[in-house]
């Protein structure tokens, strides 16, 4: 290298290893993290991990119905409501009779729908309230008015699956549709069988009962483990099955960095960690995990210790995973939806960036002389 390249060479060394916070990286260092909290002058709350912390964090999802879907009795399968379709048969004990054609003693009268008021029509009988009433009152009824016209007449009356008592199953489900509420499916477990089941992992499958202007949304496999949850149906119930929709996102030196959904009911800090790959063992710093999230008022004076705080809060909870409790505090704490899990590079990962910034300006510089001296 010539005598007025070499000083060039240096000062363009020196300019990169001055400039090392320039060099690309994946986000913000600890150490800057740090700098903005609140004990900096900054705006956010950063709080290391442990016991007290992941117990006052652990909130979960409540899901679950009122108590007025839990405490709704099952619809009986033999009452009749406006829609339902009736099928009625209608002996007669002469050879003559009113309704029966010539040479029979038997009407078939198939397919009877109950208006929406609730009525029906029989010839002879006239208009009969038929909602609210079973089958064999209808069958009482029909046989007092015809009784008066005909001798002995023997009635029979059965209730089809008709449009009055159905419920509606959509998303997630082996069968969409519209089903009739018979007696082996007047619950929400029997009904979601009958369609097929779900379509998607039980673990994070949520099921959503719509009644009129209410709405109860439960965890797919606590209907099965708690039996007071598989509701009585209504007719008009729309039921919806669907994935769970919490995400939380990954940044910095993890194995994935994107949107990712949660897996499972619950989250900790480590199964968030694995699900993204875990931490790259060439460049994260185990001591910098950080789990970034809004935290309501009240929660945050609780972590904090304090009750002066209003507004929802920035809270930066730091696990370093390098002390002796930190694996166990990391699968303590509860990841929540909209929560950001960051990752910072070990400090030697930009000395390294800065060396080899470095070498590669030396190198250059003497591919310059050389061309120049030549």
């Amino acid at each position: 290298m010539s005598r007025w390249a070499r000083p060039v060479a240096v000062v363009a060394a020196f300019s990169m290893v001055s400039a090392c916070t320039l060099l690309p990286r994946t986000g913000p260092t600890k150490r800057e993290i740090f700098a903005g909290s609140v004990q900096q002058q900054g705006d956010a709350f950063v709080i290391s991990v442990n016991d007290r912390v992941t117990r006052a964090t652990a909130v979960a999802p409540a899901l679950g119905f009122s108590q007025a879907f839990i405490n709704a009795s099952p619809v009986g399968s033999d009452t009749i409501r406006p829609g339902d379709t009736l099928g009625l048969t209608i002996w007669e004990n002469v050879d003559d009779g009113l309704l029966a054609a010539e040479g029979a003693n038997a009407t078939l009268l198939d397919e009877v729908q109950v208006d929406g008021a609730g009525f029906i029509f029989v010839p002879y009988a006239g208009r009969i309230r038929a909602a609210g009433n079973t089958p064999e009152a209808v069958r009482r009824i029909i046989t007092n008015k015809l009784e008066e016209q005909t001798p002995d007449p023997q009635v029979q009356v059965r209730r089809l699956a008709g449009d009055g008592s159905t419920v509606s199953l959509v998303g997630a489900i082996g069968g969409q549709g519209v089903f009739a509420i018979e007696r082996p499916t007047r619950t929400l477990a029997a009904m979601i069988a009958r369609a097929g089941g779900v379509t998607i992992n039980p673990e994070v499958a949520r099921v959503s009962v719509i009644r009129g202007g209410h709405t109860g949304t439960i965890w797919f496999q606590d209907l099965y483990k708690n039996p007071q949850l598989d509701i009585a149906l209504r007719g008009g119930d729309k039921i919806l099955v669907e994935a769970d929709t919490r995400k939380f996102t990954a940044l910095g030196a993890t194995g994935a960095q994107s949107l990712v959904p949660f897996e499972t009911q619950t989250l900790s800090g480590l199964e968030a960690i694995a699900q993204v790959g875990g931490l790259l063992s060439t460049s994260a710093d185990p001591t910098g995990v950080f789990i970034l999230r809004n935290e309501p008022a009240e929660l945050a004076n609780q972590v904090l210790g304090r009750d002066d705080l209003i507004g929802a809060q920035r809270m930066v909870y730091v696990l370093d995973l390098t002390q002796p409790n930190g694996m166990f505090h990391a699968r303590d704490f509860s990841v929540r939806d909209g929560d950001t899990l960051y990752v910072t590079e070990a400090p030697f990962t930009q000395w390294n960036k800065a060396i080899a910034a470095l070498t590669g300006t030396l190198t250059s510089a003497d591919r310059l002389t050389s061309t120049l001296g030549n």
